[in-house]
């Protein structure tokens, strides 16, 4: 078995194909029709029977495959919603099936996280052949009241809740908390036809406060779940407009009531391995706190009838989250509208600073070039010819000191002249103290 984005029963075939037309089955088609037409393609395109084909045994995987998508409401659900690339982000949590390994195998699956596999479980084989064939233990959950228990991890507990025609009509809601933040998942069965159990719901355990929960609310009226994978989904392709679809995983729930009877509820115990980063280029993944626990928990049944405020209230409130994500839907357009003129104002921006200070050096430059000083001469040079009339004083000085060039009278005075100039005034001055 390959290290792909799942790890799972079924192989992902080379070139996937709508899963609806691999079974030839029409999207609104029951869980039963899909059923009949999985067990007629698998009995038709089955490697036993078919050992001289080699094109049957891809055939065969294709049909599994679209099947495992089919047969599983959420995933059903994701593909109807947004085809393959929702099933790949869930991918990110790899899902495998450990009900059939031993202690060594379930050490060798951790080690799948040393590897950089996040791994989750998905429902045991097991447990859902047991429920198909009526197998399994019921225990009574009458309404009104709670059970508590540990389940084992790939292990359900199934419990029957009879509802009347009055309880039923109020609407029931089934609830499983957690104080011990146990991961789980509440599953919801139908009656098959046969006298087994199909699954048809199913609800994985959010941490809410200090505990981990998951509910279904039967009421009558619409009511929504947290897709969580939609959200991730969304992270990835674009973190900064992930908070746009945040509200796009709010999705509607399939059953919205129940009929008077005996309703099947599970609790399934689940592990999961918890992400770690370790800096920006590398992810680890290290197992959960309950890896290798039983999951505890607490499921109990209440009548609305009793919530009746509670029940308005949680209608109002998801009413307000959808026209929040409506207007989120405009919103969106309108940010990313104000975002790229940001971006092209903090642009140009940027290219106005620069030709700015580009300017401004360049006048620099212009001023410094008003001088006589040059960058290449002697340092002395240019200290003892610091203005003009300095140069000039030093030139009337050398002549002085020099012979009259005629060698006249012109020449004598300018020397008398000098020597007047060179009286020791300080001594005279001695004298005439």
């Amino acid at each position: 078995m390959g290290m792909g984005s799942k790890l799972e029963g079924p192989s992902t075939p080379a070139n996937r194909r709508d899963p609806y037309e691999v079974l030839s089955v029409s999207r609104d088609s029951s869980d039963q029709e899909i059923k009949t037409a999985y067990r007629k393609l698998a009995l038709k395109y089955h490697p036993d029977k078919n050992a001289s084909n080699p094109e049957a045994s891809e055939l065969f995987k294709e049909v599994a495959y679209s099947y495992s998508i089919l047969s599983d409401p959420e995933k059903r659900r994701q593909y109807d919603s947004a085809g393959f690339e929702a099933l790949d982000a869930d991918s990110m949590d790899m899902e495998i099936d450990l009900s059939n390994l031993g202690t060594v195998n379930t050490m060798f699956a951790a080690l799948f996280s040393k590897l950089g596999v996040p791994i989750k479980t998905t429902i045991s084989a097991n447990v859902l052949e047991e429920a198909l064939n009526g197998t399994v233990t019921v225990r009574p959950l009458p309404i009104g009241t709670s059970v508590s228990g540990k389940v084992e991890k790939q292990c359900a507990h199934f419990f029957g809740v009879t509802i009347n025609e009055e309880q039923a009509e109020s609407g029931i809601v089934i609830r499983v908390t957690s104080t011990a933040q146990s991961k789980f998942k509440l599953l919801y069965f139908e009656q098959d036809a046969n006298g087994g159990y199909g699954l048809a719901l199913q609800e994985d355990s959010e941490k809410t406060g200090k505990v981990t929960s998951a509910g279904m609310y039967f009421l009558h009226f619409q009511v929504y779940r947290m897709d969580s994978t939609m959200n991730a989904l969304a992270m990835a392709k674009d973190p900064e407009g992930a908070f746009f679809k945040r509200l796009e995983g709010l999705q509607p729930c399939e059953v919205s009531e129940l009929k008077p009877g005996t309703h099947i509820f599970a609790v399934y115990g689940i592990f999961l391995l918890h992400k770690k980063s370790i800096n920006t280029k590398s992810t680890c993944y290290r197992l959960g706190d309950n890896f290798f626990k039983t999951a505890s928990y607490t499921i109990e049944a209440v009548c609305a009838k009793s919530y009746e405020d509670t029940t308005q209230k949680l209608k109002d409130i998801e009413a307000q989250i959808l026209r929040k994500r409506n207007e989120l839907r405009q919103f969106e357009a309108e940010y990313r509208k104000a975002l790229a003129r940001y971006q092209e104002v903090t642009e140009r921006y940027a290219k106005e600073k620069q030709s700015v200070d580009e300017l401004l050096k360049q006048r620099d430059g212009i001023h410094s070039s008003f001088t006589i000083v040059k960058s290449t001469n002697v340092s002395g040079t240019a200290s003892n010819l610091s203005n003009g009339s300095s140069s000039k004083v030093s030139g009337d000085e050398s002549k002085g000191d020099s012979p009259g060039e005629d060698g006249g009278s012109d020449g004598k005075d300018k020397s008398a002249k000098k020597k007047w100039f060179n009286l020791n005034l300080k001594g005279s001055d001695k004298r005439l103290i």
